[in-house]
Order: structure tokens, then sequence, then C-alpha cells
């Protein structure tokens, strides 16, 4: 699939955030692609408030690989005026479409390929692997193209994208297995570890800078991993002991909690927050 969008592409590009999902797609592009340097760069679109172990994982990964990384802030979306903020510690993950699409006109990428996989969320289950975008970057779900026998068609015309989903169907159990099987390296947040954490509607909220405690918050100290990361501010961790890979398999396969409905703070805000969001951008 990634050799598809490499060959049917102008100029695609790998998204790459330092995440688990992302990390798949890097040793899948490196059996499609090696010996030979990949046919795309990697862009990560930071929203300035990403955990530090992340993106110092993001850095060091790109280095190893010796491949381009291109990162764009929505802190340099935030002083151009083009997202405004609420207030200060409002979640950014939604501004990211701003950025992301602002990205795609500075370097005139044709497709983004993603980590993006429909057991996530419901929004999710109803994309394409090859999703179609149209010339403002927004997604149609009744505007989608058939893939009869997982057969692609990347066609657009001038100033539309494609957005690439090579592990559209795995699952957070499938990713875990690959992750195992092929020894991969991950952040160390992924593991279990001391955090300081609040427990505000149901989701325990690790007390960073930009998440900090509030009166009357009963501040713990527990035992906690990752099951997927983003942006501080709506990126929940839960209570875990998982140290290994083959502890985390074992978990994930046991949970009855989808990994974005026990973490995700922004899906939170409404049923169809995550499809909004795609509409107007978002990967």
């Amino acid at each position: 699939m990634l050799r598809e969008v490499a060959g049917q592409c102008a100029n695609p590009v790998l998204l790459f955030s330092g995440g688990k999902d992302s990390v798949c797609l890097l040793r899948l592009a490196e059996m499609a692609f090696r010996p030979a340097r990949f046919p795309f760069p990697l862009l990560h679109v930071d929203t300035g408030h990403n955990y530090p172990e992340v993106v110092a994982f993001r850095d060091r990964r790109a280095a190893e690989l010796g491949e381009r990384l291109l990162v764009r802030s929505v802190e340099d979306s935030i002083r151009e005026g083009k997202v405004v903020l609420g207030h200060p510690l409002e979640p950014r993950n939604k501004h990211q479409s701003v950025t992301l699409l602002d990205a795609i006109a500075e370097f005139g990428f044709d497709a983004c390929i993603g980590g993006a996989r429909r057991d996530e969320e419901k929004a999710r289950a109803k994309e394409r692997v090859f999703s179609f975008r149209d010339e403002f970057g927004q997604w149609d779900p009744k505007n989608q193209r058939p893939e009869l026998w997982s057969l692609y068609n990347a066609r657009i015309r001038r100033g539309e994208n494609i957005r690439a989903f090579p592990i559209s169907n795995w699952t957070e159990l499938d990713v875990w297995q690959y992750i195992a099987r092929e020894r991969l390296a991950l952040p160390s947040i992924y593991f279990a570890h001391r955090r300081l954490v609040v427990r505000r509607a149901g989701a325990m909220v690790p007390v960073t800078e930009v998440t900090p405690s509030r009166p009357g918050d009963l501040v713990e100290e527990v035992s906690v991993r990752f099951r997927t990361v983003g942006d501080i501010t709506c990126t929940a961790p839960v209570e875990s002991s998982a140290t290994t890979v083959e502890e985390i398999v074992v978990e994930t396969a046991t949970t009855t909690v989808t990994e974005r409905g026990a973490t995700r703070l922004d899906d939170q805000t409404s049923d169809a927050s995550m499809e909004q969001r795609k509409k107007e951008g978002y990967f």
C-alpha cells in the first residue's frame, strides 16, 4: 500500500508523531523501500503541548533512520493569527487542521500517509483506506471512492488531497503484537510509570504545567501508562502496571474500553466531535 501511494502520487508525505501507530508505519516503510531512502519526507504537526518524551523520541528515531523530518507547529499558526484560542490552555488538537493544511499548501503534498485505524472511533470506521479530501482539505463521507478488491484510486485534481491509512484495518491489539514481533522502540510513557494525576469525569488527568490541578482536586501519584499519546491537554493515561510490551499485549487483549474512549478527552465533548474535525481537515 505504501508503494501504491509512492507510485500514484507525485509528492506524498508520511505523518510521524512518535506515537505507536506511526512507529509501525515507519517499520512498514522500511520494509517497503529499504535499502533506498523513503520516497517521501516525514511530517509532524506539533501542538506545542506534546509530551517531551514523545518529541525527543520523534527526533531521535528520524535521525536514526536518516530521513528528513519536517515539523510545523500550531504555535506558529497562533502567532500568525490563523488560530485564535479561547484561553491559553485550550486543547489544541482541533487546531492542528489549520497547521496541517498550511503545510500541505507550503510543500505541495498531494497525499498524507497516516496511522489512523478504524477501531479507534466511529468516524474513522467510515473512512476509506485512501480517503479523498477536496481542495479545501475537507472530508465528505458521502463523496468517497469504492475500494473493491483492495484496488485504490489516488487520482486527484490540482489542490485536492489523499489521506492514506495503511493500517486502517488493524486493531490496537494488532499494533501491539506487531510492535512485539518487530521489537520496535517506543517512547517511555507507553509503559507503566509513576505520575501525579487528578480524576475528572471518569478520566485521569496528568498534573503538568498546561494541565495544573484545580482548587479542591485530590492529587494522587499512580502507576499509569498511556494507550495513545497526543496533546497533553486532552490525552489521559490509564492505570497500569505493565512495564513490557508482552504485558501490554495481555492488558490490551482483556480490555473492554477502546483506547480513545478511555483516554481522549477531546472526543468526549460530542458524539460527532471527531467527524466534525475531519470534515474541517483533521487527520
